[in-house]
């Protein structure tokens, strides 16, 4: 995700690094040299252009993809943030989770199961972070757990949820020898549940894109309008077409390419969701709890946190 002060006006014309440019350039030059070829040839030959399109027909157009193009990507918007909620969920549980553990497991009795049970919580995000990224779930757990409890995540349809599946029979466990009674043990658990919903939440977002043919539809007309506007604009612009017409194929194709990063965002675009950064957040919650040495947070490297 970029993070950076807003620019000035100078880093306004010449800022790169978060930009959507460098994606959509070589499209946007492109439509520029196809309306420099438009132009030269209503110069070259004007007999070929009697009668001119006008920017009317391309005005209502340009309104209807304009609406059009906002409705993709504020369905592409309300994804990312409706991950980015669900992170944020994920990291309040582990806080609550983190106090509460040693809260209501007091005592050098109940070392081995509270930080049993604290780990596991790590290892839940490491493989909830590799299952979103197609990453090796067990791999990732695994070094949270004992070789015994990674073990058992192998061959694991869902090696995450299997993760919370030990953490609810520890705490099962630790309420059958007394140390907790049912009232807190389903406290306890209706937070496990509340991860096992984040976790398939997330999955919902990865597993349902927004329909093909809605992002196919929108894609043709904004190539098709760009590639037809320089006939509707070479006889008032003039050599000034090319310019307009790159501007407005910036417009349409930079949102287009903006919805693309934000439609999955658990990928490794620069706008997509510093899951690296949420993970490492959650990490050092359980590690504060354990009383062991914190990694530091990571920050942005040249405006871009990973």
């Amino acid at each position: 995700m970029i993070i950076r002060p807003r620019p000035g006006f100078l880093a306004i014309l010449f800022t790169l690094r978060g930009s959507i440019l460098p994606r959509i350039a070589p499209k946007v030059l492109a439509i520029g040299v196809i309306a420099c070829a438009v132009v030269a040839a209503e110069r070259r030959w004007p007999e070929a252009f009697p009668v001119s399109a006008g920017i009317g027909p391309f005005t209502l157009i340009g309104l209807a993809l304009s609406i059009f193009l906002s409705f993709r990507n504020n369905a592409c918007y309300e994804r990312w943030w409706e991950a980015r909620k669900l992170w944020g969920s994920l990291i309040v549980e582990v806080r609550g989770l983190a106090r509460l553990l040693p809260a209501l497991l007091p005592g050098p009795e109940h070392e081995a199961l509270r930080r049993t049970a604290l780990r596991r919580l790590s290892a839940f995000a490491h493989g909830l972070h590799a299952r979103l990224r197609q990453g090796d779930e067990a791999q990732a757990a695994g070094p949270w757990l004992t070789p015994a409890q990674a073990a058992l995540l192998a061959g694991r349809p869902s090696p995450t949820d299997a993760v919370l599946t030990g953490l609810s029979a520890d705490l099962a466990g630790a309420m059958r020898a007394g140390a907790l009674s049912d009232i807190l043990f389903g406290t306890l658990e209706r937070k496990v549940s509340e991860l096992s919903a984040i976790q398939t939440a997330c999955e919902r977002i990865q597993g349902t894109p927004l329909p093909f043919a809605y992002t196919l539809l929108l894609y043709r007309t904004a190539w098709l309008y760009c590639l037809l506007l320089p006939v509707g604009l070479s006889a008032s612009l003039g050599w000034a077409t090319p310019v307009a017409v790159m501007l407005v194929a910036y417009t349409f194709f930079g949102l287009d390419a903006l919805g693309d990063e934000l439609e999955e965002p658990f990928g490794l675009e620069p706008n997509d969701l510093p899951l690296d950064a949420l993970l490492r957040s959650v990490d050092r919650i359980v590690l504060d709890a354990l009383g062991e040495p914190l990694p530091q947070p990571l920050e942005p490297e040249k405006y871009w946190l990973h």
